[in-house]
Formats: C-alpha cells, structure tokens, sequence
C-alpha cells in the first residue's frame, strides 16, 4: 500500500470519529483533602472538544490524499 492512500485512509477514518464523538473525555485522579495521614481524592471528568471543523479538515485532507495517491501511481 502507498505512503498516500494510508495516510489518506488514516485521515478519513480520524474525520469519521471526530463527527461521532465530538470529543475525547478522560478522567483524572485530584487529591481533595490532605490532613496528614487523611488523603481524599475525587475522580474527574474532563473532555477535550472536537468541533465539527477538525472532523471535515480531517476527512477533506483524507479524500485528497487518496484522490493524489492514485494519479501518482
């Protein structure tokens, strides 16, 4: 397989999980109380928006990878 039409697939396939998802949440441990030998901590949900803007710069530059990877060959 070409270095284009992989990347092109990669991208695509990024572009289609940016539209579905719309971002990425991960949770954090944070410690809330440290009284000495007391400790408590809290888990937190956080999330990193993905706009609808990366998802389709993700899939156009897919497309056209894919387009250039097959007139080159």
């Amino acid at each position: 397989m070409k270095t284009y039409t992989l990347l092109g697939i990669i991208l695509i396939a990024v572009g289609v999980i940016a539209f579905a998802y719309q971002g990425i949440t991960y949770t954090t441990r944070e410690k809330v109380v440290d009284l000495g030998p007391i400790q408590m901590t809290a888990d937190r949900s956080r999330t990193i928006p993905l706009t609808p803007v990366v998802g389709a710069i993700a899939l156009v530059g897919g497309i056209a990878l894919l387009v250039t990877g097959s007139k080159k060959g």
